[in-house]
């Protein structure tokens, strides 16, 4: 009798146990089965949502890339040509933030959602001038300087809160490379951001109308203000142009850049700082003082510069052009005004504006 109960506790045990087992494996079965359900139903109505391209960009392998452009309007049709070579020639995670006055909302909207843009990944910010107050002048001749969207770039970790890195570009470019060849460019240690150096080639002196002075730090800043003399910098030191710009937002934010050029901008505007060559720009100025000597280098392929500028034409050849990673028509002549050199090269990248509001002028218009 003891035998038999004890071999009956033991299959009472043995099936006990068993129907344990059964119960897990079904359970994690169950789990399973409801996390396939649950990927599903968030991922098949997003791509149901898009076209085939856009599914491609969105499954890109990656970390997203941010970048920022602003938006004037009439300056947009700049900023569709530069958002659609950046789109078009690269396979990255890309996610732009477009920063705009209010009143240019609707016009942008309507132009990227209803042309191939309509793909892109991108939010819209609104600009905020108040935050300019009392830290531009109210001279009026100096509206065309202080025009306030040329400062969104000193906001970068505001507009780009959850990004590590980030690039800005100017919206008189285009990329013809794959901007996360751009985005790889290694920064110094400590080093909040890097620029093109404006003598980083033979020409760049040439190409600058002046030379010399014109594309160092005097052809920026005042050296006779005592504010200035008492930084230590060398007048001669090469400028850099900040229409391009890849920013470690992390030492952006630990370094307080974002402040500290607002310290120069205040304080230009109770004393006049800058110098009257070359700072048509009042942007350049401010990062030229907080970046002395603090910033790392872009690789010229990646920022051909100077085709807005008298005689660009004859300094770059086609060949040149099409090799560059990243074209800049800094200066004065823009390719939708049909001025500049190598426009044809940037209407490769501009898409009609659906609205109409927008015509790029031509020479050789009927």
């Amino acid at each position: 009798m003891t035998l038999r109960r004890v071999n009956v506790v033991i299959l009472i045990l043995l099936a006990v146990a068993f129907l344990i087992i059964v119960q897990r494996n079904l359970l994690k079965l169950s789990d399973f089965l409801h996390k396939e359900n649950s990927d599903a139903e968030q991922i098949l109505p997003f791509e149901a949502e898009l076209s085939p391209q856009a599914r491609l960009k969105t499954g890109a392998k990656g970390e997203e890339i941010s970048v920022l452009i602003t938006a004037a309007e009439d300056r947009l049709g700049g900023v569709i040509a530069a958002i659609n070579s950046v789109h078009h020639n690269s396979k990255a995670n890309v996610a732009f933030t477009i920063v705009t006055p209010n009143d240019t909302v609707d016009h942008l909207k309507a132009w990227m959602s209803n042309t191939k843009l309509k793909e892109v990944k991108y939010k819209i910010v609104i600009f905020q001038p108040e935050l300019l107050n009392g830290k531009i002048p109210k001279d009026t001749s100096m509206l065309d300087a202080a025009k306030p969207l040329t400062f969104a770039r000193f906001y970068l970790p505001v507009y780009i809160p959850d990004a590590e890195k980030a690039i800005y570009l100017d919206d008189d470019v285009v990329v013809q490379g794959d901007i996360q060849e751009l985005y790889e460019t290694s920064l110094k240690p400590g080093h909040a951001a890097a620029f093109s150096d404006d003598c980083d080639s033979a020409s760049a002196k040439g190409i600058v109308r002046g030379a010399g002075n014109q594309i160092n730090y005097m052809g920026f800043l005042d050296f006779k203000k005592e504010a200035i003399k008492k930084l230590g910098m060398r007048a001669n030191t090469c400028s850099f142009n900040p229409g391009v710009i890849i920013a470690n937002l992390t030492e952006w934010k630990n370094q307080n850049i974002t402040q500290q050029l607002e310290h120069w901008m205040e304080l230009n505007s109770q004393v006049d700082l800058y110098s009257s060559t070359l700072a048509e720009s009042l942007t350049t100025p401010p990062l030229l003082i907080v970046f002395y000597k603090r910033h790392s280098s872009i690789d010229p392929r990646w920022h051909l510069r100077h085709l807005g500028t008298t005689g660009a034409g004859n300094r770059y050849s086609a060949q040149y052009v099409r090799a560059a990673k990243l074209l800049h028509w800094n200066g004065h002549y823009k390719p939708w005004m049909g001025t500049s050199s190598f426009t044809e090269v940037w209407d490769q990248w501009f898409i009609p504006d659906p609205t109409g509001k927008f015509h790029p002028v031509r020479r050789h218009a009927d």
